[in-house]
């Protein structure tokens, strides 16, 4: 699905809906889709979470659901030395693993269960 980047961010929703987010924490902690990996954040029960990324303890407050969306479609357009995965996009990508060519690491519904999780991790 098509989006469109406004300024510093994706202000529509990928799906045309809210995603939810109890799914989204899930996903956030689910070694699978490797966010635990390298952040850390307000997880007690998880064990060895990452410290190669910032924390993502008040990410609701540090950044909008816009902001929020397009750095887990395409962190590399705020950083491109960064090692976060485009989760969304999939053009223009270099080293991609064989079973994700020509296909998002995340469909558009788990973009927008995680960003409704982390637009709730206030301070």
């Amino acid at each position: 699905m098509p989006y469109k980047i406004v300024d510093d961010g994706i202000p529509a929703s990928l799906t045309g809906s809210s995603g939810d987010a109890m799914r989204g924490r899930a996903l956030v902690l689910a070694r699978t889709t490797t966010c635990i990996l390298c952040h850390s954040g307000p997880f007690p029960e998880t064990r060895f979470q990452g410290d190669l990324a910032p924390d993502l303890t008040g990410a609701g407050n540090r950044w909008s659901v816009s902001q929020l969306r397009l750095r887990l479609v395409d962190a590399s357009r705020f950083n491109p030395e960064t090692i976060m995965p485009s989760y969304y996009r999939n053009e223009g990508l270099v080293r991609v693993g064989r079973n994700f060519v020509g296909k998002p690491i995340l469909s558009a519904a788990e973009i927008e269960d995680i960003v409704a999780y982390l637009a709730t991790l206030r301070d």
